[in-house]
């Protein structure tokens, strides 16, 4: 239903929406451009600040909503809005606003909103997007509800005496009758809740808010001090706590009840985390983001090598399965069939100008009798053989590389040990993995694999699970879009980095990933005004950008063997040809990674001209056990 103009006045006059940010010259607003729609978040929780992250890499204006003002939100593009919304409210915004997503990154329990968006969802015929937290396996010796009714009736049948609730002020008044203590926060509105139920002040106590993140041993203090014999707590999962309540709880030896995390509308599209929510409004909304982000060779691998081990074991044929990237994120990829035990994906295409877009990747899984779980992975047609040590990977063995073995030991494992009657079954649980890459040998080709000692195919790659498009000018504008968020949220040094592992050189620092654009984020990061830069870059890339290569693509230019020649020569060292660039730090001495320092920076200062420059050269982990020292950067 429709408000008139005066309803629509005073829905915004009773709330708090702050401005939009300055907008760039010919960027859309929302509603307008060839598709134009917004995007609506529900948050106030560590997901809506995630959401609001990954909205900020459209450059795009969005709408961020809260029901209290409380939480801060530091925003470039987006509009905050605090003040709880009926259906009609948000009806009415969305057909105000071209509202074309949803998003739902509210507390699991927070069941009315999910209720009114749902309602709201069924009248504007608007996709939700349910940003989910991700919730552990049920607890041994954990009594689960099904909810406050059904824990009620638990803990009086369990004879509980002296009961902590740590479910928050909001179910005060549903576990009132249980005689319970009550932990909530120290705010005016928790407080009113706890004095509307009639609750003594000596049944509640509050949260240490100075403890940003409670442990273990802090929370049995707290259990301890009450002198309670169990406690109940929701299933909040990890974000909030809830393994770190429990735990402390059942070390203590005390009785433990969880109101389960309550059931959400089948047809939302449920993602995990970031990169699950960026891929769903990428297809939802394709004009939000300027580019589109893709699988990795590993990810794909991964899948395969899942869907293969499902038909084998279990007959089971599913057309797509759930997977985890490294970081815990829950995926979901479409996979084929070409046999009982062996499965394909397709690796679509994200917007990076990658050899592998369209591949078809195929993984074969077999049995093989021994003692212990184990994976073996062999050589499959299309995937290159390892030649050179150095890759983290046997030599001899497929190039199938750290980060996706053990995303696939990871699925392997969890196959098993989630059904304990597969070993007599199958007499053993020894995996023998064979990933193939339809005319990988071609592909190969066109990359530099030789020059890493990987011949006859390509290598199984990625360290995310995610491909981000890295390569055009969309991403030299995203570098853009980024340091103006850090500059609007008062950040004054920036990081500048390749990639993750770059990033985790220069740990407290706030970092923008520059991808192989060093002139162009320098360039950028001077004119938003920053004067204190830190650049943390690999050897590879480092000893192109003393050369003085801005742009250090492999494309562009490769690692010229000469110019480390003459480095090395000029510092009266001698050079012996290296296959790899992260060989360096096993055969040069530290004088010839402060010379190459000093001309990366040499370099940088031809577009970084005046302001604070600092240059990190990160070391490669495969480095470390033999060159202790070398690690973080220099």
């Amino acid at each position: 239903m429709h408000k008139n103009d005066s309803d629509i006045t005073k829905f915004f006059s009773d709330r708090d929406i702050l401005p939009l940010a300055p907008w760039g010259e010919g960027a859309h607003r929302a509603g307008e451009g060839p598709q134009g729609a917004a995007l609506l978040i529900f948050g106030g929780t560590t997901e809506g600040r995630l959401a609001v992250d990954v909205c900020e890499q459209a450059g795009k204006p969005f709408y961020y909503s809260t029901k209290g003002d409380l939480q801060k939100v530091d925003m470039h593009n987006g509009v905050h809005i605090t003040g709880a919304m009926t259906v009609d409210d948000v009806v009415s915004f969305c057909k105000e606003h071209n509202i074309g997503c949803i998003v739902d990154a509210a507390h699991p329990f927070a069941e009315n909103l999910h209720k009114t968006i749902d309602e709201a969802r069924k009248v504007i015929d608007v996709p939700v997007i349910r940003l989910q937290r991700i919730f552990p396996e049920h607890i041994k010796d954990v009594e689960y509800c099904s909810d406050y009714d059904d824990a009620i009736n638990k803990i009086r049948e369990k004879k509980v005496d002296r009961l902590l609730a740590l479910t928050g002020a909001n179910t005060i008044k549903k576990l009132r009758q249980t005689n319970a203590i009550f932990r909530i926060l120290n705010r005016p509105e928790s407080i009113a809740l706890a004095e509307a139920a009639g609750l003594d002040n000596d049944r509640i106590i509050f949260y240490n808010e100075s403890l940003e993140i409670p442990s273990v041993e802090d929370e049995k203090k707290v259990m301890m001090e009450v002198g309670c014999d169990a406690i109940i707590t929701k299933e909040s999962g990890e974000s909030g706590g809830f393994e770190v309540k429990v735990k402390a709880a059942l070390e203590l030896g005390l009785k433990v009840f969880v109101v389960e995390h309550p059931q959400l509308p089948k047809d939302w599209i449920t993602v995990t985390g970031k990169y699950g929510l960026r891929r769903v409004i990428e297809h939802l909304m394709p004009d939000f983001f300027p580019l589109k982000t893709g699988f990795t060779t590993g990810a794909c691998a991964t899948a395969a090598t899942k869907a293969a081990a499902l038909s084998l074991l279990f007959d089971e044929y599913p057309e797509e399965v759930h997977f985890a990237l490294p970081d815990g994120e829950i995926m979901t990829i479409p996979v084929t069939y070409e046999a009982k035990g062996v499965a394909s994906v397709i690796k679509d295409s994200s917007d990076d100008p990658d050899v592998t877009k369209g591949c078809k990747i195929t993984s074969t899984v077999t049995l093989e009798k021994r003692d212990g779980f184990s994976v073996t992975f062999l050589q499959g047609e299309g995937v290159g053989k390892v030649t050179l040590p150095g890759l983290g990977i046997p030599v001899g063995g497929p190039a199938v590389n750290p980060t996706p073995r053990k995303m696939i030991e990871n699925e392997l494992r969890a196959i098993v040990e989630s059904t304990p009657s597969l070993l007599d079954r199958t007499g053993g649980e020894a995996f023998l993995v064979t990933v193939s890459v339809e005319n990988g040998a071609e592909i190969a080709l066109k990359t530099f694999n030789h020059k890493v000692g990987v011949v006859g195919g390509i290598s199984i790659i990625g360290t995310s699970g995610i491909v981000s498009p890295l390569s055009n000018e969309a991403f030299v504008q995203s570098i853009r879009r980024e340091l103006d968020v850090a500059w609007a949220i008062g950040c004054r040094t920036i990081g500048l980095v390749a990639g993750m592992k770059s990033e985790k050189a220069l740990e407290g620092i706030r970092c923008v990933h520059y991808g192989n654009f060093v002139g162009e984020a320098l360039k950028a990061a001077r004119e938003v005004g920053f004067e204190d830069v830190h650049i943390a870059i690999m050897i590879g890339k480092a000893v192109k950008l003393a050369e003085g290569h801005l742009d250090t693509h492999s494309h562009k230019v490769l690692m010229n063997q000469e110019f480390i020649r003459s480095v090395a020569e000029g510092l009266g060292l001698e050079y012996k040809e290296v296959d790899m660039a992260r060989d360096l730090w096993n055969t040069m001495p530290p004088p010839f990674f402060e010379e190459i320092k000093r001309l990366c920076y040499e370099t940088c200062r031809t577009v970084y001209k005046e302001g604070k420059l600092t240059i990190h050269i990160v070391a490669s982990p495969p480095a470390l056990p033999r060159r202790e020292g070398a690690a973080i950067a220099l």
